[in-house]
């Protein structure tokens, strides 16, 4: 006789976020100060600034203004720029995670890579020099160059991982973004690993763009014309490269003995609705980013240790910043260290959270909070230390990396060191001629 009882599906149960979090297991980065994660990070730490004004060879324009400017790829390639930093980036990463590549299921690693600015270069051509070939002859045709998610498909294709691939466009907060959607994918059940990030490059409409909104910065010294948090910065500057990062969840990358920069423990995406370009004077909407990605962390009576700011050197984004933090942290906003490092990266746009979060994700690791350069005159708001030209030798724990975009996009990522301490990565040496303080100076501020 059939039963007239409801059927009840029951679904296993997973791990809490809490129990069973995502994690950092793999890094790669590229920019203008090397083409290694540990080449770069070293550089940060000595304060290396390596950003050039623009030369007639480098194919920006007639615009020449400091650029953070990557000269160490090889010539020849038919891929755009900004691809070719992501595949660099996402080949380190791959190999930094130690994957036992017969134990992992190709269908479950997803790809989460921001989109690029597509090549326009083919359509100004004179018609003279278009099709100076026959079609089938090109690795990579200007049609498919042009489409935003082409980083993502290349680099799915290029390590055969076959799990979802996404593309986000959101301006200078989508390298977060990305890796944000990333870690929610495997959340979800979706796929088992993720590689995420984004790379950038610089293309002659951007540069001339930012050039006419009069935002680039310049200077006697390109080397120094970005000076995040100081009174007299007069602008940012573009720079080049990618990050990538490998995440999974926690259980997962003990189970095949890999090892952990740091764990995903929070994330918040919100928005102001205010201006295309331009940031809300009243910063609201970003003083509830930073109190809820504190309260998601579970930081609410201890708050991060280390802010790595989106710090761009424009006086707008500067002020509201500082001025954000100290409102959602109140009093505590004076015993957090905040640094940008677009001071010696450039601003590096679709890439630069990526690459700032990954080296948020190596501060944790070595217990470095690295310096923000050529900051002589820093803005008065409260007593928040933003690192002027020394970095500091201290253990931290928590972190916020904060990206703020045209469109008033507004996002952070709280990272964690994974308190397993047998997990966790091993600390790499500074470098011996490492900006270190030897003690807690009090900030300068500007009359």
């Amino acid at each position: 006789m059939a039963s007239n009882s409801p059927v009840i599906l029951r679904f296993p149960e997973r791990p809490s976020p809490e129990a069973d979090p995502i994690v950092i297991t793999g890094v790669g980065i590229a920019s203008s100060l090397g083409s290694t994660r540990e080449s770069v990070w070293q550089n940060i730490q000595l304060g290396t600034s390596r950003v050039r004004r623009t030369e007639a060879g480098d194919g920006v324009g007639d615009v020449r203004l400091p650029c953070g400017m990557v000269d160490w790829l090889p010539p020849g390639s038919d891929s755009l720029k900004s691809i070719q930093l992501t595949q660099h980036a996402a080949a380190e990463a791959l190999s930094d995670a130690c994957f036992d590549w017969r134990s992992v299921n190709r269908d479950r690693f997803a790809c989460s890579v921001s989109a690029q600015f597509g090549d326009i270069g083919y359509l100004f051509m004179p018609e003279s020099e278009r099709n100076t070939k026959p079609l089938d002859q090109y690795e990579h045709r200007w049609w498919a160059e042009f489409l935003p998610s082409t980083a993502s498909h290349r680099i799915g294709e290029q390590f055969q991982l076959y799990g979802p691939r996404l593309c986000h466009t959101t301006a200078c907060a989508s390298g977060l973004i990305s890796t944000i959607v990333a870690a929610r994918m495997i959340r979800d059940d979706q796929a088992d690993f993720a590689l995420c990030g984004a790379g950038d490059a610089v293309t002659k409409l951007v540069y001339a763009a930012f050039a006419r909104m009069g935002v680039l910065a310049d200077g006697d010294d390109p080397g120094s014309a970005c000076k995040p948090f100081d009174v007299n910065r007069n602008g940012f500057v573009i720079g080049e490269g990618a990050a990538m990062l490998v995440l999974e969840k926690r259980s997962t990358a003990i189970s095949r003995g890999a090892r952990i920069y740091a764990e995903l423990a929070a994330a918040q995406m919100l928005n102001q609705a205010h201006h295309v370009t331009g940031l809300d004077g009243d910063t609201a909407t970003m003083e509830a980013l930073i109190e809820r990605l504190v309260s998601k962390a579970g930081w609410d009576y201890l708050g991060p240790q280390y802010i790595n700011a989106h710090g761009t050197g424009t006086e707008q984004n500067d002020r509201c910043e500082l001025h954000a933090i100290r409102s959602a942290l109140k009093e505590r906003a004076d015993d957090v260290l905040v640094s940008s490092n677009k001071a010696v990266l450039g601003h590096l746009i679709n890439a630069a959270g990526s690459v700032e979060l990954a080296l948020t994700a190596m501060a944790l690791r070595d217990g470095y909070v690295p310096p923000t350069m050529h900051l002589d005159n820093p803005e008065s708001v409260g007593q928040i230390d933003c690192m002027p030209k020394m970095g500091a030798k201290t253990e931290i724990d928590r972190a916020l990396k904060l990206s703020l975009a045209f469109g008033g996009h507004l996002v952070g990522v709280a990272l964690r060191r994974c308190p397993l301490a047998d997990h966790q990565r091993e600390a790499v040496p500074l470098h011996p001629q490492a900006l270190v303080r030897t003690e807690r100076k009090a900030i300068r501020r500007a009359a």
